[in-house]
């Protein structure tokens, strides 16, 4: 019976880990003139959201980025797409990059990571 417990535990955590996604890459944020105009869910944007632009993970899904520099993070929404060309991995909201503090330099190196439906909730 222990042994049978052990398997099964093993079996649940390496379920989570699998479902957790962690990207890297550059973030940016969106320029004030898009604030107003509609994203690719439909919802207006609003700089003083914590939304993102992501073009790798499902609109609606919420992540957790994180400032590779300074290790800040932020949970935010990904409810728009950027250009297919774009080269950079998220595109956040004024607000967001706000709380990354990176306003100054424009762009930082972040982690991006996936939440669970579960820990949202």
């Amino acid at each position: 019976m222990r042994l049978l417990i052990f398997i099964f535990s093993i079996f649940f955590s390496m379920q989570l880990v699998a479902q957790v996604k962690i990207l890297k890459g550059t973030a940016s944020f969106y320029h004030q003139k898009f604030n107003g105009r509609k994203t690719a869910t439909g919802e207006t944007f609003n700089n003083n959201d914590l939304t993102a632009a992501c073009n790798q993970l499902p609109l609606g899904t919420m992540v957790k980025v994180t400032n590779l520099k300074n290790g800040n993070t932020v949970i935010v929404k990904i409810n728009d797409r950027m250009h297919a060309k774009n080269k950079r991995l998220i595109d956040l909201s004024y607000q967001a990059a706000k709380e990354l503090d990176f306003i100054n330099s424009g762009t930082c190196k972040v982690s991006v990571e996936k939440l669970p439906k579960k820990q949202i909730d």
